[in-house]
């Protein structure tokens, strides 16, 4: 883990070139609209879903993590930032929601008054890796969690829910990828037969997969380097090890994700990289993003409310990154993404300044989002301002149209204008807005 002490520090002199940290990303205007496009999207499909937004803190007692996510996995032992308190204490930036999450429903015995929880939230992550394109070392993630039923029928939910929201998402072509990593009786079984087979292939194995032998055997069927791969294709099948139990489990929510017409392909080698995955894994492919082909997943974790000192409740979840989903849906954004303003004032002369920013004001407060330049420029320039901004229509005011008791509408898109009284300005731009359907 990446270790920190908190320490008081200078103030820097105001000509230090200060930068942003490696791996962390400015979320800029431009970019915050579409950020916040498909956050909106998220809280309406999980709402509808019956989901309850919850916001746990983004640092936890380091513990937390270590005994969910597993002391031997890549996030604990190389990832997480952890920073030392003033009393020697250890608190780290959350690399995961689910843990959390779970603190949280513990903590605040939410399972009392009912046990059956469900759950979403966004927001913000921390994993010390090498960034590259939709993975940073600050990145952001949408959650959901189904606490305290082990029915299939709340697998069936969340896969169902993961493959709508991408469809509500304008994600094309997904398929889902589904396996079963067995339970406490039968995954020994597994592990043992598969121990076997690793340590025949230890030489041949990477170096990091050669570490994981004793440690975390199962991870090393998630390996990435193609020699491993290749060799992991003679892998026994942890799918010809499940009990009855569990084997009767993964078919049942194999019909009925088929029955909803949801397109999975069964994946015996897929694995999660968290330890607290028990019986159904899954995960999101699609082929729009190169290697890293997995747009988000998640799994079952019985056992792991109990493991974190609450009741013996069932789980399941899943995360998807919001990068990676932009780097989807930038080229796909669909209709209702492309207006960013409904209207644009252009006021020219003092006069028309003063009319139009206190019908801006009045159109805020409406709810009518709007943009107005506190610049005085140009007719040219404050139409640029118009277009950059995506606004769908224009208002327009001099002193020609003032003393005409007029202003001008302009569409946008259709080029369109036309003269609107400035007797009952608000109510008239307001009836305009409304019919054209852009808010």
């Amino acid at each position: 883990m990446v270790s920190y002490k908190i320490i008081k520090v200078k103030t820097p002199d105001f000509n230090m070139d200060i930068k942003r940290i490696k791996g962390m990303n400015d979320i800029l205007p431009d970019e915050a609209i579409k950020w916040r496009r498909i956050e909106d999207i998220c809280r309406k499909v999980f709402m509808g879903f019956g989901y309850n937004e919850i916001r746990p803190p983004v640092i936890e007692k380091t513990e937390l993590f270590a005994r969910s996510i597993g002391e031997s996995t890549d996030i604990v032992e190389k990832e997480m930032y952890t920073l030392t308190t003033s009393k020697g204490g250890h608190i780290t930036l959350r690399p995961e929601a689910t843990a959390s999450i779970l603190r949280a429903y513990i903590e605040n015995s939410l399972y009392v008054q009912n046990p059956v929880q469900k759950f979403f939230t966004i927001g913000p992550m921390f994993r010390h890796e090498r960034p590259q394109k939709g993975r940073y070392r600050q990145f952001h993630q949408v959650d959901v969690e189904l606490l305290g039923t082990d029915s299939p029928y709340a697998d069936i939910e969340i896969i169902s829910l993961l493959d709508y929201l991408l469809i509500q998402l304008g994600i094309k072509d997904i398929t889902i990828q589904i396996n079963s990593l067995g339970c406490k009786e039968c995954r020994p079984v597994f592990q043992k037969s598969l121990l076997n087979f690793l340590q025949g292939v230890n030489k041949e194995l990477c170096q990091d997969c050669r570490r994981r032998i004793n440690t975390n055997p199962l991870r090393i069927l998630d390996c990435k380097v193609p020699s491993c791969k290749k060799i992991l294709i003679n892998a026994p099948v942890i799918l010809d090890d499940l009990c009855k139990s569990c084997n009767d489990h993964f078919n049942r929510v194999k019909d009925g994700i088929g029955a909803l017409g949801i397109a999975y392909k069964v994946i015996p080698g897929l694995v999660r990289g968290l330890d607290y995955y028990t019986g159904i894994a899954f995960e999101a492919i699609t082929d729009n993003l190169g290697a890293q082909n997995a747009v988000g997943g998640g799994g079952r974790y019985n056992g792991l409310i109990r493991e974190l000192g609450g009741p013996d409740l069932s789980g399941i979840g899943f995360a998807l990154g919001i990068e990676r989903l932009l780097l989807l849906t930038e080229n796909n954004r669909g209709e209702d993404g492309d207006v960013l303003l409904p209207l644009y004032l252009i006021a020219l002369g003092e006069k028309a300044r003063e009319l139009f920013f206190n019908l801006s004001q009045r159109l805020a407060r409406a709810s009518i989002p709007n943009g107005f330049s506190f610049l005085t420029k140009s007719l040219k320039a404050q139409m640029k301002l118009a277009d950059r901004n995506n606004a769908r229509f224009a208002l327009i005011a001099g002193e020609d149209e003032l003393s005409d008791g007029l202003v001008i509408l302009r569409d946008m898109q259709t080029k369109f204008q036309k003269q609107i009284p400035i007797e009952n300005l608000f109510e008239n731009i307001k009836n305009e807005i409304m019919e054209a359907e852009v808010i």
